[in-house]
């Protein structure tokens, strides 16, 4: 039995290293139940409840009463959550935010999407999300500003300017910008309700919104510059994808002190009560408690496209600290119990292998964990099955379960014929590996010269007609790593290539294009470009058209790999952020072109793709580009897996002629 005290200790010492002594947590609470310019039928009634929620949660976790600011309607002793007082609170808060402080950004109500075309970084469906505050209107500006609306590039330049302090931040949006003028036309009509048990859907069409009159224009927000800082310091919860909707309603269920709330802010509170360590940990338990009432909510309201909760950012880190020091970077995957088995929705696409030894933990309502080992029993590409150990087979129903590697995956480990052991700090991220070997097969022979540096030769057939350079004289132990990484992840991209390369995905096209400037040259799809697309030539340069109308959102990871083996994220661009690509369909595409590096001298271009199935594990397919080392988050989105089933997947390699000698 592991107690979760140690985890806090262990996080408490992390914490008190990595701050100084007079950081602050603060946060901003933002309700908004009343839209008083919109009619009544529009209005909610659960974010009064959730800020107080929030409030008395945020207060045994030990934030001080004054360093808590609540915008809520209905609320005693709150300011009023007007679109001008939200901007005016961030402020104060940024004003009084130092380095090393923590900030929690809180909202709660309506969202809605609309075209936005003067956004310097456009969603793939071309929409943008606006926070509906207590005075909006329906009148949209033509600088696409809603009034009374808070835009999704206010709040990243709000968090982006606390992050250049040396800020943590974490926000959580209780609300969904589901519904939208291309999404649909008219609202889903739902079946009669208790008077005593009501549902309430959050996110309104724009066109639903009562319009304003000229002098209604959307004020000036007061939010600063954009400006790109690296989101190190960042953890982000959010209540559904951008084409759901979310519920309010009576929590806990059955309870007749139950009171209306937001599923997620619920969720938040109640994972809380198990004490997790770090944001992964809190997340796993936020998920856990959604298929109860998902389930309940599918048989009232059939015709809804119900949530899938999203996070995003470093969530290995401490709970609620400013501190970049993670308490763990292996997986951990939630797992669904059904009888004696335990089903995960990661498989071979995700690094594991076949009976490849794991941890079971099980955390139980008390916050306490016990682990125990076993191996997995059934694997897939995108799915796998194990035994729920003996020893924890008769834990109780409200057990949340959880599954992580004993160690990185064999069948993916660069394997180096050495005939003493690596310099140390050679480790390397999930699921790539070293193994150090001294006969057998082996992927590379390190031989250490000394004073005159390290020598690499490439002994596997695959790397040796990969990679450029195959062989190379290295001055030092940190040329030697990144050269290691380089050839360990090469490895990895190349098994994910041949896992998937055949695989098939409706409604998914990636298209090769050669530009001169916005004039289109020529192009190919992906899977077709080596053999039927020349490469760039002078000005050219090349971009990836991608073209969504699956129906369903992707987990999309788009990642260049240079003749050396160093990768260059394309898709996410920034390993903190969502690799969640949007739901498009055929009437209503989700497409965005991607610049990509250029892909000369033998380098590489990798696309992987697959459906994002509601509440299934996100894939990053364990490829992200090179980082900070203390920076080192590992996006996971939507965690609630579901039973062994096989998700589509496209896998497409562009490779052009360069240095290096071609390879099928």
């Amino acid at each position: 039995m592991t107690s979760r005290l140690s985890r806090w200790f262990l996080s408490a010492l992390l914490v008190a290293a990595a701050m100084p002594a007079w950081s602050a947590q603060r946060a901003l609470l933002v309700g908004v139940s009343e839209l008083v310019n919109q009619p009544q039928a529009l209005w909610l009634q659960a974010p009064r409840n959730d800020v107080t929620l929030m409030r008395e949660v945020l207060l045994k976790q030990g934030f001080a009463a004054p360093d808590i600011t609540v915008l809520a309607d209905g609320v005693d002793g709150a300011g009023l959550p007007d679109a001008q007082r939200i901007h005016e609170a961030l402020g104060r808060l940024l004003e009084r935010s130092r380095s090393g402080d923590f900030v929690l950004l809180y909202f709660s109500g309506h969202g809605t999407r609309l075209r936005d075309a003067t956004k310097a970084y456009q969603e793939p469906d071309g929409l943008a999300e606006n926070f509906l505050a207590r005075d909006v209107r329906g009148q949209v500006g033509v600088d696409r500003a809603l009034p009374g609306g808070v835009r999704d590039v206010e709040f990243d330049a709000w968090i982006g300017a606390f992050l250049a302090r040396n800020v943590f931040v974490w926000s959580v949006f209780d609300t969904c910008s589901a519904a939208s003028l291309t999404r649909s036309a008219k609202t889903v009509p739902d079946a009669a309700q208790p008077a005593d048990d009501q549902v309430r859907f959050r996110g309104i069409q724009v066109d639903r919104l009562v319009r304003g009159d000229a002098a209604s224009a959307a004020a000036p927000s007061g939010a600063p510059p954009v400006n790109h800082v690296a989101r190190a310091r960042y953890v982000a919860f959010f209540a559904s994808e951008s084409h759901q909707v979310t519920p309010e309603l009576r929590l806990p269920r059955k309870d007749r002190n139950g009171r209306p709330q937001g599923l997620l802010t619920w969720a938040v509170a109640e994972a809380l009560q198990r004490k997790p360590a770090t944001w992964r940990e809190l997340y796993n338990g936020v998920l856990a408690l959604y298929p109860p009432v998902i389930e309940e909510l599918e048989a009232r309201f059939p015709e809804r496209e119900l949530p899938s909760p999203v996070a995003e950012g470093n969530l290995d880190l401490p709970l609620f600290a400013n501190s970049l020091q993670p308490l763990s970077t292996r997986p951990v995957w939630n797992a669904q119990r059904v009888g004696d088995k335990l089903t995960l929705a990661v498989g071979r696409l995700d690094g594991l292998d076949p009976r490849q030894p794991v941890r079971v933990l099980a955390t139980l309502a008390d916050g306490t964990v016990r682990v125990a080992p076993s191996e997995l029993s059934e694997i897939a590409l995108g799915s796998a099955r194990l035994d729920v150990p003996p020893v924890l087979a008769g834990l109780a129903g409200a057990t949340f379960w959880a599954v992580t590697p004993v160690d990185a995956p064999e069948s993916v480990a660069l394997r180096v014929r050495a005939d003493k052991p690596l310099p140390a700090g050679m480790s390397l991220q999930w699921p790539t590996a070293l193994r150090t070997v001294r006969d057998g097969d082996a992927d590379v022979r390190w031989t250490d010269l000394g004073a005159g540096g390290h020598r690499l030769e490439l002994l596997s057939p695959a790397l040796a007609t990969t990679a450029t350079m195959p062989d190379a004289t290295l001055p030092d132990a940190a040329a030697l790593r990144q050269r290691l990484q380089g050839l360990a992840q090469l490895k990895w991209l190349l098994q994910l290539n041949a896992l998937a390369g055949d695989g098939q995905l409706d409604g998914f096209d990636a298209l090769v294009e050669i530009r001169d400037g916005e004039r289109l040259v020529r192009s190919a799809p992906a899977r077709e470009a080596e053999a039927r697309l020349p490469p760039p030539a002078g000005a050219e340069r090349a971009s990836l058209a991608v073209r969504n109308t699956s129906g369903q959102s992707l987990d999309l990871v788009i990642v260049a790999l240079d003749g050396r083996g160093a990768t260059q994220a394309v898709f996410p661009e920034e390993s903190s952020e969502t690799n969640r690509f949007e739901r498009g369909t055929p009437q209503a595409p989700a497409a965005k072109r991607f610049d990509l590096p250029p892909l000369d001298g033998g380098a590489r271009l990798l696309v992987l793709a697959s459906p994002a199935a509601p509440w299934s594990a996100p894939r990053m397919f364990g490829l992200r580009g090179q980082q900070a080392e203390a920076a080192l988050p590992e996006v996971r989105v939507r965690g609630l897996p579901q039973s062994l089933k096989e998700r589509q997947v496209y896998a497409a390699m562009v490779r052009w002629p360069g240095e290096a000698p071609a390879s099928r």
